[in-house]
């Protein structure tokens, strides 16, 4: 068996495993992410976050030195030049004899369906669909962000609940019991737009409501509950979208939801289920068996499954050989 590192880079964090070949064991370092390999400075910021979350994790390996580095990270399907850039990068920096990197939604996509093809539907803040086919055929469904799309996700939900809570305020739309909830976890509603937008990231605190509308929704408020519904069916939109753009071979085709908005429960969960079972579509739910780590460390070890077209990796040569880790990032970083 070979020691791998795998790492899971996104733009709020970046996380990253040495998987031992020793003793199966497994250690995880956190540090903070990066804006992603579409940015403007996306290698740089992506080669100082895998670095500083690499290197504790090789200064307690001792002897046992990894073979290969697989970073999914976020941007590198739209930016393929610069996951080439950052393969390099890692050669560099890191003493290993393979690098490799890929989209983190790939990565997620491999530790939720344990490498087979099929369809995860990542649902948070956000909202995506990557449906990957038995012959490497992949599809990116939504995750257009919160102003385009991301339909269904945790933060159109709490902007709609909140939407519907101004409207109850001005007397323009129905009593719901979202009132009270928006006056609960925001406090005064005048003041609303200045409270939601004041940490830069508005659709993330929208996406705190979203559990306030699944609750009154549970409760049998009429207008949570058209909006939790009416979220199930985007959602399920955007996975089925995913399943019909790739090849099956006949077969039901694994789906897998996955993300923090799964935790709303029944009242998101229940018509999601009943729309994605019921759509004639030959998919098939199951439960996520691991996380994007799960994944790289599969890709790592594994090039049999669907995902290897989608894997830039690169192996050591002479023009690039190991370096010592180094304890501080380069001045280039």
């Amino acid at each position: 068996m070979t020691s791998v590192v795998a790492v899971d880079l996104g733009k709020t964090g970046c996380r990253a495993m040495l998987w031992s070949s020793a003793d199966s064991s497994r250690a995880v370092s956190s540090v903070a992410g990066a804006p992603g390999l579409a940015a403007p400075d996306g290698v740089a910021a992506a080669r100082a976050a895998v670095r500083a979350a690499v290197e504790p994790l090789l200064q307690q390996a001792g002897g046992d030195r990894p073979e290969s580095v697989l970073v999914g990270a976020a941007g590198a399907a739209s930016a393929p030049a610069a996951a080439r850039s950052l393969v390099a990068a890692l050669l560099e920096d890191l003493p290993v004899q393979e690098a490799a990197v890929t989209s983190d939604a790939v990565t997620a996509h491999a530790g939720a369906l344990g490498g087979r093809a099929g369809v995860v539907l990542a649902i948070g803040t956000g909202a995506v669909a990557v449906g990957i086919g038995t012959d490497g055929t992949y599809a990116r469904v939504d995750g257009w962000g919160p102003l385009l799309g991301d339909d269904g996700s945790g933060a159109r939900i709490g902007t709609a609940g909140l939407r519907a809570a101004l409207r109850a305020h001005d007397g323009r739309g129905p009593d719901t019991v979202l009132l009270d909830a928006a006056v609960g976890l925001f406090g005064d509603l005048e003041r609303l737009p200045a409270t939601v937008g004041r940490d830069g990231n508005p659709a993330r605190t929208a996406a705190a409501f979203a559990p306030e509308v699944a609750r009154a929704a549970e409760a049998g408020d009429a207008v949570a509950s058209a909006i939790v519904r009416d979220a199930a069916a985007d959602l399920a939109e955007t996975a089925l979208a995913a399943a019909g753009r790739i090849t099956t071979g006949g077969e039901p085709l694994p789906t897998a939801v996955t993300g923090g908005l799964t935790g709303l429960g029944p009242a998101l969960m229940a018509p999601l289920t009943a729309a994605l079972t019921g759509s004639g579509l030959p998919v098939r739910l199951t439960p996520a068996l691991g996380d994007p780590l799960d994944g790289a460390r599969l890709l790592a070890l594994d090039r049999a499954t669907p995902h290897t077209s989608l894997v830039v990796r690169v192996r050591r040569t002479t023009a690039n050989p190991p370096l010592p880790t180094p304890a501080t990032p380069p001045a280039s970083v």
